[in-house]
């Protein structure tokens, strides 16, 4: 497989649907307040989409490394796991990935903010500092704490209060109380997304000893886990629709519960975590249809 295949199996091209729906969101939230910014929507998509990149080479380093990624792995064959790229190769990825994430924070925030709002910039380059951290930290290190069972609470902070609030805030330079409930929809959806992972590879971790949530709460209670998470995400945004409704086309982003509805029935037929690998895309798509759906209604 040539350099560039292998590059881009590492990106996980797949997972960055799923990375740019905050923003999507936040987005379309200041735009219902008015407040619209072209440049400030590309780049922190760019931003976000970097963020994404850099985790995704640091989980394939950091799984390789530890020896999580092995013959026992159900998902698709990572990079350095099938030597398509080397341990210096993924590394030199890693740093280049995170000195473009953080060019990119701070010409966002230039953007946004200017000099008028220097402490705005300060808070927000130190969040950014953070995000990127935490791209990184997820596997890499001895106390990567992906192994810990801490991956949700990071997934939610940054999927999704973040990149809503945050993407929110950049145009707006201020939040109102109900853009807390799709933030917390795509938060839990996002967590949902990890947590199919984490199902799926159950028995792998768990051989490994790399103890995520669903490591320590086993495969039948992680299930329930899931479902609530699923129903945390759709009454949000349900309650979000109703206390801001001015027309019958705001109900539209529900739709995309559809698929997501019909994920939860096969997801309680299946008993077998191999067989839920298909179910990570089916999500992860069914969270970036949302976000669409929410950007072109709130728009």
């Amino acid at each position: 497989m040539p350099k560039l295949s292998a590059w881009l199996n590492a990106a996980r091209l797949r997972t960055l649907p799923l990375s740019v729906s905050g923003v999507l969101v936040g987005t379309s939230l200041a735009n219902s307040h008015e407040k619209n910014n072209l440049l400030i929507l590309i780049l922190a998509l760019l931003t976000t989409i970097l963020f994404q990149i850099t985790s995704n080479f640091a989980n394939d380093y950091g799984d390789g490394v530890k020896g999580t990624d092995n013959e026992d792995r159900i998902g698709p064959k990572r990079a350095l796991q099938s030597g398509l790229l080397s341990r210096k190769e993924l590394k030199n990825g890693i740093v280049i990935s995170m000195a473009l994430s953080l060019f990119f924070v701070i010409y966002l925030l230039y953007t946004a903010f200017g000099s008028a709002y220097i402490g705005y910039s300060l808070f927000f380059l130190a969040l950014g500092i953070i995000s990127i951290w935490a791209a990184v930290r997820y596997t890499v290190g001895a106390s990567a704490y992906g192994y810990k069972g801490f991956g949700d609470i990071f997934v939610f902070i940054f999927f999704g209060l973040v990149a809503v609030l945050g993407s929110m805030f950049l145009y707006t330079k201020s939040l109102t109380g109900f853009a807390w409930l799709p933030a917390v929809t795509i938060g839990a959806l996002s967590v949902g997304v990890l947590n199919l992972n984490n199902l799926r590879d159950y028995e792998s971790d768990k051989k490994v000893g790399k103890n995520t949530l669903i490591v320590k709460m086993g495969f039948g209670n992680g299930k329930k886990y899931h479902y609530s998470l699923v129903t945390i995400a759709f009454v949000s945004m349900l309650v979000f629709i109703m206390g801001n409704f001015t027309k019958w086309y705001h109900f539209v982003p529900l739709i995309a519960f559809i698929p997501v509805f019909a994920h939860l029935i096969k997801m309680y037929r299946t008993k077998a975590p191999i067989l839920l690998d298909p179910e990570l895309k089916k999500l992860a798509l069914s969270t970036f249809l949302l976000a669409i759906l929410f950007y072109i209604t709130y728009n």
